[in-house]
């Protein structure tokens, strides 16, 4: 991973101007060298797939309009053309950082590696991923796709820890084999920790706010 600062470039339709977009990781000199090679060293039977850039012909961005939707009014990511089970959509790109400048606030950390305490952040800047919704809420047969790990050929021989997006592969049943159809959303599963840590904030937020409440004496 480098530590130099991607340039922006091409940006998708309806990028936020706002937000930096990344082609390649961003990484925290907070990390230390030794870190960076625990985190980019893998087995030998490890799969690794081929850096890309973007923009994603695959998907795009759009805004949301329907009322029942728990993200209504904010934009959504959603596939250009029929995406078969089991293929690779794009990474999750961001600011990936340590413990020492994670953001407690953030709604686009991900983790990377947890021993490590290594996370994406793509609040400020990142890629398309950044605007996968969480299946909760929108749909009962739960999500479309999932986060990997994988490792990624960056050249002269040497491979970079990234976290990817994947379209969900068919399973035993087969009831999957359809992939997902042009026009459908993507979806992933945040996974039960991050709405168990939202929940508990909002919970705390709403016990500081009565703490200040004060009422006055009839």
């Amino acid at each position: 991973m480098s530590k130099i600062k991607s340039k922006p470039g091409r940006t998708p339709r309806l990028w936020p101007p706002d937000i930096l977009y990344l082609s390649k990781p961003v990484i925290s000199t907070y990390i230390t060298t030794q870190d960076l090679e625990l985190l980019n060293t893998s087995s030998s039977n490890t799969p690794s797939i081929r850096q890309t850039t973007g923009p994603c012909a695959r998907v795009k961005i759009a805004p949301i309009h329907n009322s029942n939707h728990p993200a209504k009014g904010q934009n959504g990511l959603f596939a250009t053309l029929h995406l078969e089970a089991g293929t690779f959509l794009l990474f999750y790109l961001g600011f990936v950082h340590g413990k020492a400048d994670t953001d407690p606030n953030s709604d686009y950390d991900l983790s990377l590696d947890r021993e490590l305490g290594i996370g994406i952040d793509a609040t400020k800047m990142g890629n398309e991923g950044r605007f996968i919704n969480d299946y909760r809420g929108i749909t009962s047969t739960g999500p479309n796709c999932e986060f990997k790990e994988v490792w990624v050929e960056i050249g002269k021989g040497l491979t970079e820890k990234r976290m990817a997006i994947y379209v969900l592969p068919t399973g035993k049943s087969g009831k999957r084999a359809q992939g997902i159809e042009k026009g459908e959303e993507i979806l992933v599963s945040y996974g039960k920790g991050f709405w168990n840590e939202r929940n508990s904030d909002r919970n705390h937020n709403k016990t500081e706010v009565l703490r200040g409440t004060t009422t006055s004496s009839p």
